[in-house]
């Protein structure tokens, strides 16, 4: 488990990074001048590229090999973009440098993905994806929480916040490194337990592969949330910043619980979490309430924790290890063209009615689910 742990590392500094900023996202756009279906676009196209693309990156790794290049490209990609949004006043950049930064999460997360599946194979899937996300998600919490500091202490100077991100982004590479070198050959170790399937002939990977695409399709993204937020002055832009952190601690808890209880009881725990995670939205928008809002939020990070945990570990439960980059590329890819098509639609129904955004927000959620529980379960 000590690559499981190492990665970790990796990814708790870039996630200091990248959801640091992504905390303040909403905000910044606002300040900016950018309107509310902007602010989805961006969301939305931003997880389009970061997870769609994902299949063109997890195909070349599976031919290649090369697991490592990826992830030492798309890191770097990932996490310098942060600091340069510092530098501009202009909404439009700013959105193409949070493309950026997506774009390098989709060329990495194949690889590091199937690295963590060999290593899973022996400990359990569900557990070793849940470590990983636990690590991760100490940086999630992290980055806000350091964000709040510096928007405290500056009176909400965004640019210096984005600025001082370049510190862990350093710190990620470094480790990344130094991991590489460790335990360059680790694509070794898997152990074969059982008979593993081709994603091209299983029709469990494409059934559950459309039902989450129905839940992603429905899942409202964090900078529209905030965008609410500010918009309707509940929260000071401070608060809003540690709502984020308490749905990233909410996702660091629950991926070490799902994992363990994934890997004994499996499906009937993604359907769990989906079924808490869709009245996240009712409770965001529909009461103007803090303390709705709270448990919201919580309900929204344990949605967080199991897309980021085993929602991936059952795909590394059906698939063989050949074809398993390639296939967490097409989950991740119909993953991520849902959420920017739900977020595109979502962002415009914000300006329309609140109530028609979560009514459709609600309903592909619940359909995803059915389709769960019909087919997989």
């Amino acid at each position: 488990m000590n690559l499981i742990f190492f990665l970790g590392i990796v990814s708790l500094f870039a996630d200091i990074t990248y959801e640091g900023a992504r905390s303040i996202i909403g905000q910044y756009l606002f300040v900016l001048g950018s309107s509310s279906l902007f602010v989805g676009f961006i969301a939305g196209f931003g997880e389009f590229i970061g997870y769609f693309l994902r299949i063109l990156f997890g195909y070349l790794a599976d031919k290649t090999k090369n697991y490592w290049l990826f992830m030492i490209i798309g890191y770097s990609l990932n996490v310098l973009s942060v600091p340069f949004l510092a530098f501009t006043n202009n909404y439009l950049i700013a959105g193409i440098l949070i493309l950026l930064e997506r774009l390098g999460k989709a060329i990495r997360t194949p690889s590091r993905d199937t690295i963590i599946s060999f290593i899973g194979s022996k400990h359990g899937y569900g557990i070793s994806f849940g470590i990983h996300e636990f690590l991760d998600q100490i940086g999630a919490l992290s980055g806000p929480l350091l964000i709040f500091l510096i928007l405290s202490l500056s009176k909400n100077n965004y640019k210096l916040s984005f600025l001082i991100l370049i510190i862990p982004a350093i710190f990620c590479l470094i480790f990344l490194l130094w991991t590489k070198i460790k335990f360059s050959n680790i694509n070794e170790v898997e152990i074969r337990r059982k008979r593993y399937e081709s994603f091209k002939s299983s029709k469990k990977f494409w059934i559950y592969t459309i039902a989450i695409g129905f839940v992603s399709f429905g899942f409202v993204d964090f900078a529209l949330i905030s965008y609410h937020y500010k918009r309707i002055n509940l929260f000071e832009p401070s608060i809003i910043v540690i709502l984020y952190s308490i749905a990233m601690i909410t996702d660091a808890i629950t991926s070490i619980i799902l994992g363990k209880l994934f890997d004994k009881f499996g499906i009937k725990v993604i359907i769990i979490s989906v079924i808490l995670t869709t009245f996240s939205g009712p409770l965001l928008f529909l009461f103007n309430e803090k303390v709705l809002s709270f448990l919201a939020i919580i309900l929204w990070g344990i949605g967080i924790g199991s897309q980021e945990s085993i929602m991936r570990a059952y795909i590394s439960n059906i698939i063989k290890k050949e074809e398993r980059a390639t296939a967490f590329g097409i989950f991740n890819s119909i993953y991520g063209f849902s959420w920017f098509i739900g977020s595109l639609i979502i962002g415009y129904l914000y300006s329309i009615s609140l109530i028609y955004m979560v009514i459709l927000s609600f309903s592909f959620q619940i359909f995803g689910l059915l389709i769960l529980v019909k087919f997989i379960l």
